[in-house]
């Protein structure tokens, strides 16, 4: 089949794109001697987590009790959880998973959430639960320089039926972008530096407390533009040993943004159709398109401008000068190009999203495509 002939919208991901990605983070992670969990809540593909696992992947980091189920029911049998869990039914449904051989881990960073699942697990055979560290994105965790963490720590230590394995941090930082005077590169490195010694020094914290073991903990990182630039270090023995980017494999419109993929690594885009033209008094070309909100999101990032890149060539990955995709509807993308475009009724267009992640999520099958050729057809599951 042609990529021409698929329904729109599609996702096409271009195969020798998305091994090149796989390719180059698993060097990355070879080369500075942590293991890479990738988190799949990009891509929700079983197929494409397989190849992952055979590039080197040691495990996979998933979002949701759901997607932990849905990979688990595919084969994978080593999972971490990077979010918190608290109520009853995803302590039931861990338990599960358990039961049925899956070794599983989830986040912690409250007392009372860690009494939750101590209460939860304390009678069974007990969970195993990373400490989640705040170390500069203020999402979730405790603050890498809390001064009582010693005293939370330890008291969560306590609780029976949980195995404190580690710590896990996301420095979500990385996607906002250079401050005043510095280059792409050196806010991506700034970011990863803060990300790695913060959680070093959290490690070493509790380390001198006797609250964590150098040669046992898992000390777990990872957001793709951070890791795009990660450099290894040690103090006082801990090592970063796990990192969990997920978006690499595709790479979209904000990473390139943020400097951390040329177009040409953006292994996704979108297939769309044009549905209608309309000229405006100042000559600008709106050009609408059957795919909005629910194919492309309305996220935007630092850098980026509209809600995507209108392809000039997919093969080159060059965009087409001066359009902008100005708006989204539900199923409508609004385009525009000032001074004209050749655009007609019935064209097919390829659009890299801004989000690949959230765009995935949104669709229930991703096409594998070598040029203008589909040659395979993936299921997105846990949607």
């Amino acid at each position: 089949m042609l990529v021409s002939d698929l329904p729109t919208p599609a996702l096409l991901v271009e195969k020798s794109r998305l091994e090149a990605n796989l390719a180059a983070v698993q060097a990355r992670a070879e080369a500075q001697g942590v293991a890479l969990r990738p988190h799949i809540k990009t891509h929700k593909c079983p197929e494409l987590a397989r190849l992952q696992v055979e590039s080197g992947a040691q495990g996979l980091t998933v979002a949701t009790v759901r997607e932990a189920e849905a990979f688990a029911a595919a084969g994978f049998d080593d999972l971490v959880i990077a979010k918190e869990m608290v109520t009853e039914d995803a302590f039931t449904r861990i338990a599960a998973l358990q039961e049925e051989g899956v070794r599983l881990a989830f986040c912690i960073d409250t007392l009372a959430g860690a009494t939750a699942a101590s209460h939860a697990f304390a009678e069974h055979a007990g969970v195993d639960v990373l400490i989640e560290v705040d170390t500069g994105h203020h999402r979730c965790g405790v603050r890498w320089d809390d001064p009582e963490a010693d005293d939370v720590v330890r008291r969560m230590t306590r609780l029976p039926g949980l195995r404190v394995r580690g710590l896990l941090t996301h420095g979500g930082q990385s996607y906002i972008g250079p401050d005043e005077g510095e280059t792409l590169r050196e806010a991506r490195v700034r970011a990863m530096r803060e990300e790695r010694d913060r959680l070093l020094a959290f490690a070493v914290q509790l380390g001198t407390a006797r609250l964590l073991d150098p040669a046992e903990a898992v000390l777990s990182l990872g957001s793709t533009p951070s890791f795009s630039v990660f450099e290894n270090a040690e103090h006082d023995g801990f090592r970063i040993t796990e990192a969990r980017p997920g978006n690499y494999v595709f790479h979209d419109a904000m990473q390139v943004a943020l400097g951390t993929a040329p177009m040409t690594a953006c292994a996704l885009t979108a297939q769309a159709t044009v549905i209608s033209t309309h000229r405006d008094d100042d000559g600008t070309d709106r050009v609408f398109v059957d795919a909005g909100k629910k194919t492309f999101t309305t996220d935007t990032g630092d850098g980026t401008s509209g809600y995507g890149v209108l392809l000039h060539s997919p093969s080159t990955m060059k965009p087409l000068p001066h359009a902008r995709i100005v708006g989204l509807s539900e199923e409508h993308g609004w385009i525009d190009v000032p001074g004209g475009s050749t655009f007609d009724v019935g064209d097919r267009v390829r659009i890299v999203p801004n989000h690949a992640c959230v765009a995935v999520a949104m669709q229930s099958a991703l096409y594998v495509v070598e040029g203008d050729t589909v040659v395979d057809r993936w299921a997105v599951v846990a949607r």
